[in-house]
C-alpha cells in the first residue's frame, strides 16, 4: 500500500486535475468532471433548510455544544502573551493556519458529526479559510447542513488519497492548503503521513477503540452497549473490559452480542489500582470509567484521548455533541499526543526583543556559548554591539 500511495500522490502532484480525475473513477466510480467537484456556494445551506425539523435541530445542538467548548478552550489556552524585566521582552504571538484540510471519511457512513468536530474548532480558531473534501456518494444533505453550521468556505467531492494530494499539493480546481486533518481509513492515513512536510497533519488516526474499567457499580447492559457502539465503527475497531470485580466481567461479557465479542478484550486484574496501570498502558482513544469514583480514578490514568465520567457519560455522547471534538489519538499515541482541538489549527510565533541595557547584560555568556559550539560569526553578531 505504502508504494502504492506514493506513486498516486506522485501522479496527483505533477497531474494535478488529470491525476484526480483518474483516482475518483477508479475508486469512487466518479465521472464528474473538474468543475462539478466543488459544491456551489449556497448549496450547503439550501441543504440546512431543507432537513428534517428534528435533524436540523439534533445538528444545530451538537453545533452549540462544539462551538461552547472550543469558544471557552480559546479563551483558556491560545492566547498571545508577554512578559518583561529588566531590559528584555518575550512572549509568542498566536495566529491561526491560513488554510486548512478537512477530510470527511466515507467508507461505511456519512460523517456529518465529523465535519462539527473538525470544522467549528477551524472556525472559533480564526482559520480564513476552511475546506471539506468527501467522497462524492457521501456528501448527503446532513453533511451539506453540517458544513453550513460549521462556517466551512469550499466543499468538494472527491474523497481518498486524491482528496488528500489535492489539498496537499494544490490543482487548478483545488487550491493547497497549509494543514490536513480529519480521520479516515488506512489509505487515507497512510496518504496523511506521506505528504507530512509538504503540509501539516494532525494525527495518523487509525481504527477507534475503547477501554472501559468496570467495578461493578455501574449496569452491565450500560458497559456492553459503549464497548459495541464503538466496536460497530469498523472490523479493525478494538474495545476491551478492564476489572477487579469476576461477576461484573462475566456479566458485561454475557450482555455483549456475539458478533461483537471477537473484537473485545475481556481483561481480569487483581485491583481498581492495576485496573488504571492497565487502562493508563494502553492510553486508549476512548477511556469510560464505570466505577464508583470515576473522577478520582482518573487522576491515576495519565493516558488517554479522552475521559467519559461514570454511567451516564457514554462514549456515543462525546462521538455527536458534549463539546469536545471526536478526532482523537489512537493506537496508544494518547501516550504523547493530544485529541484536535482549537490549538490544532493554530500557530505561535516566539517573540523577543531586547534592549541595549538587556543584551549586553548577557552578550558576553551568549558569545562564550556560540565560541564553544564553533560558531564564530554568531559570536561576533553579539560582540559587534558593543567593545570590551
Amino acid at each position: 500500500m505504502k508504494n502504492t500511495v506514493a506513486r498516486y500522490l506522485e501522479d496527483v502532484r505533477r497531474r494535478g486535475d488529470r491525476a484526480v480525475a483518474v483516482l475518483l473513477r477508479r475508486f469512487d466510480g466518479s465521472t464528474l468532471p473538474p468543475r462539478a467537484w466543488r459544491v456551489p456556494p449556497g448549496e450547503a445551506r439550501r441543504a440546512l433548510a431543507a432537513l428534517p425539523r428534528d435533524r436540523r435541530r439534533a445538528l444545530e445542538a451538537s453545533a452549540r455544544n462544539i462551538r461552547f467548548f472550543h469558544e471557552a478552550e480559546k479563551r483558556h489556552a491560545a492566547r498571545s502573551w508577554r512578559v518583561t524585566t529588566a531590559g528584555r521582552t518575550v512572549g509568542q504571538e498566536v495566529r491561526p493556519v491560513a488554510a486548512v484540510g478537512l477530510y470527511v471519511p466515507g467508507g461505511r457512513f456519512a460523517y456529518p458529526s465529523t465535519v462539527l468536530m473538525t470544522a467549528i474548532p477551524a472556525a472559533v480558531a480564526g482559520v480564513p479559510r476552511v475546506v471539506v473534501a468527501t467522497p462524492p456518494r457521501h456528501l448527503t444533505p446532513e453533511v451539506l447542513a453540517a458544513c453550513a453550521l460549521s462556517g466551512v468556505h469550499e466543499i468538494y467531492r472527491i474523497g481518498g488519497v486524491a482528496a488528500i494530494g489535492a489539498m496537499a499539493f494544490g490543482t487548478a480546481t483545488v487550491p493547497a492548503v497549509d494543514l490536513i486533518a480529519g480521520p479516515g481509513g488506512a489509505w487515507v492515513t497512510e496518504a496523511k503521513r506521506q505528504v507530512f512536510g509538504a503540509v501539516g497533519i494532525d494525527m495518523l488516526a487509525g481504527p477507534s477503540e475503547i477501554v472501559v474499567v468496570a467495578d461493578g457499580s455501574v449496569p452491565a447492559a450500560f458497559v456492553a452497549a459503549d464497548l459495541m457502539a464503538q466496536a460497530e465503527h469498523d472490523p479493525l475497531a478494538r474495545a476491551a473490559l478492564i476489572s477487579a470485580n469476576a461477576r461484573a466481567l462475566a456479566a458485561i461479557r454475557a450482555a455483549v452480542v456475539p458478533g461483537f465479542r471477537a473484537q473485545c478484550d475481556f481483561v481480569k486484574v487483581a485491583s481498581l489500582d492495576a485496573a488504571a496501570r492497565e487502562a493508563s498502558r494502553r492510553a486508549p482513544e476512548h477511556l469510560s470509567l464505570a466505577v464508583r469514583n470515576p473522577a478520582g480514578l482518573l487522576k491515576k490514568i495519565p493516558n488517554a484521548g479522552a475521559a467519559f465520567l461514570g454511567p451516564w457519560s457514554p462514549v456515543a455522547a462525546g462521538d455527536y455533541w458534549a463539546g469536545p471534538s471526536h478526532v482523537l489519538p489512537t493506537g496508544r499515541s494518547a501516550r504523547f499526543a493530544s485529541g484536535l482541538s482549537v490549538q490544532t489549527f493554530l500557530k505561535r510565533t516566539s517573540v523577543i526583543g531586547l534592549s541595549r541595557a538587556g543584551l549586553k547584560a548577557a552578550v558576553w555568556d551568549a558569545a562564550l556559548f556560540a565560541e564553544s559550539e564553533g560558531l564564530t560569526h554568531h559570536a561576533r553578531s553579539l560582540e559587534a554591539r558593543f567593545s570590551r
